[in-house]
């Protein structure tokens, strides 16, 4: 039985617990545990966080990782304390290595007011900004996959964080759907919803744009009417606004996108119009096209040909379409070993492969499109080609804001290191998702990974303590090839494979198709947005 000091009703200390003191714990009626003591402190019968906090959550207990280091009790430690001490679920039972630290952080705290107020905090639709009235412990710009991703799992492990988005759209996109809305096999309006519903329940949202960076004073300039309340100051920062889609740098495309065979997977409104495309065509030249790298989802651009190219060939027309790939890049995916499966189907679809050629202009009332294809010698010729179907996927770049600001790197990403994602120059800001500089697949599946590593390296980094993740790199593309069956390409740095199951990752599967459209988008809304990390720690 641990030796427990009762302090009041709602609040009790107790030297270091073990992992079978959990369960008396739960046993004594408390909701909460609170661990003070740092991870490493003592010998090896200190069990760890991870391991307590498994236990916690076995019983049913809420459990929270305030490390405080001896002697070294910060202000810092006694605000997360207070907020704690309103938020969490009582009666608390805080630990430490002999319970006089939580004991001490308990009365510095018990009378100060709570950090943030303990009621979640939602801009609506129609409001203007919520401004912290203080500087914020973390403040995330972005609220796609990676913002509200990284919001969810950094307050699972601390729920006392004051945590603000600066997000300016009201609708959040399940965008690795589109693909299967354009193959006629989802929903369209499956993949989206209202962006209030998925920010964690506690999270402030700025529902602005941001405009720049200031990092040497830890402030986020917005765009705001009011020029008192233009910015936005944090503690730690992380950025995630993902990858800006630059339709008009093609000329013609945005005027033409939606009509006249022109059409795009990775548009929510246009998808639909590929799918109807494909099932109006009967002949006639179809084109498919890649832009330079790098883009989000790299796979996407030839999944919309295979999906195309399965259905008229289901419908016995096949033989009667000039299907082409047009790719600015050399190759037709970048790691090597997926390569040969996505070969065997573009030659039983009987599709051109045009490499190095780039589109640059459509004319979508004439049908006509320009492309600039490049020789081995680096020639650089301009080519016209009439279409009756054209599906386009624009140039992609670091948003213009992380582009002209001092946090990025020469080629305009968020400049981080690879395998913390911490900032090379500025410590307390992380990238993550799209637009950070790690050489990885810009995909959900690389976002889901990286939530992770950025979470537990900045509580590390509050904490005084060691950064304990690395990330590999990962990044998944499932490359739909038919109906029904998909590679499932998973691969980290320098191309190297990570499959997540021990089967050959290079050959096409049901089970993967059904990954992909069944389990897939309910692993996304129901638990990577939501702080459930279900496979999605790094391989160590």
């Amino acid at each position: 039985m641990p030796n427990i000091t009762q302090h009041n009703n709602c609040f009790s200390t107790s030297p270091q617990l073990s992992i079978t003191e959990v369960a008396e714990i739960a046993a004594l009626g408390y909701k909460t545990i609170i661990n003070n003591r740092p991870d490493g402190e003592g010998g090896p019968e200190q069990p760890t966080s991870a391991q307590i906090e498994q236990a916690a959550q076995a019983h049913g207990l809420h459990y929270v990782y305030l490390p405080v280091i001896s002697g070294s009790m910060t202000d810092d430690n006694v605000q997360q304390m207070a907020g704690l001490l309103a938020d969490m679920p009582q009666p608390v039972l805080a630990f430490c290595r002999s319970g006089t630290r939580s004991t001490n952080l308990y009365n510095r705290a018990k009378d100060l007011p709570p950090p943030r107020p303990s009621a979640p905090v939602a801009a609506s639709h129609d409001a203007p900004p919520i401004l912290s009235s203080k500087r914020n412990d973390i403040v995330i710009v972005g609220g796609g996959a990676a913002g509200i991703g990284v919001a969810a799992s950094l307050l699972k492990r601390q729920p006392s964080l004051n945590i603000t988005i600066i997000e300016p759209a009201d609708s959040h996109y399940y965008q690795p759907a589109w693909t299967l809305v354009g193959g006629g096999e989802f929903d369209q309006l499956a993949t989206r919803r209202d962006m209030a519903e998925v920010i964690p329940p506690g999270v402030h949202w700025i529902k602005a744009a941001v405009c720049g960076f200031d990092p040497a004073n830890n402030r986020v300039h917005i765009d705001s009417n009011d020029p008192t309340h233009n910015t936005v100051e944090y503690e730690y920062l992380l950025v995630a606004p993902g990858i800006q889609l630059n339709w008009n740098a093609i000329p013609g495309l945005v005027e033409s996108l939606g009509k006249n065979g022109v059409t795009s997977n990775y548009h929510f409104e246009h998808a639909p119009y590929t799918w109807r495309l494909t099932q109006e065509l009967r002949s006639g030249r179809a084109i498919f096209t890649q832009p330079p790298m790098p883009i989000k989802c790299a796979g996407a651009p030839q999944k919309a040909m295979y999906l195309a190219c399965f259905e008229w060939e289901k419908r016995s027309v096949l033989k009667n379409m000039a299907v082409e790939f047009d790719n600015a890049g050399a190759v037709l995916f970048g790691v090597a070993a997926y390569v040969p499966a996505l070969m065997e189907y573009v030659k039983r679809y009987d599709a051109t492969l045009n490499f190095n050629t780039n589109l640059v202009e459509v004319d979508g009332p004439s049908r006509k499109a320009w492309f600039d294809a490049k020789d081995a010698e680096g020639n650089v010729t301009r080519v016209e080609r009439s279409f009756d179907m054209l599906h386009a996927v624009p140039p992609q770049s670091a948003p213009d804001f992380v582009k002209a600001s001092p946090i990025a790197n020469a080629d305009g990403w968020v400049d981080v290191d690879q395998f913390s994602l911490q900032h090379t120059r500025y410590p307390n800001i992380f990238g993550l998702g799209d637009a950070c500089s790690s050489p990885n697949a810009k995909t959900a599946g690389a976002a889901r990974k990286q939530v992770v590593v950025v979470a537990e390296n900045l509580l590390a980094l509050r904490g005084g303590r060691p950064f304990p993740l690395r990330y590999d790199g990962y990044g998944s593309c499932p490359l739909t090839v038919e109906k029904g069956k998909i590679v499932l390409a998973e691969f980290g740095f320098g191309g190297k494979l990570l499959p997540t199951f021990p089967l050959d990752p290079t050959v096409a599967r049901r089970t993967a198709w059904i990954l992909k459209k069944d389990i897939l988008p309910h692993v996304y809304w129901d638990m990577m947005l939501k702080g459930r990390e279900w496979l999605a720690r790094p391989v160590e």
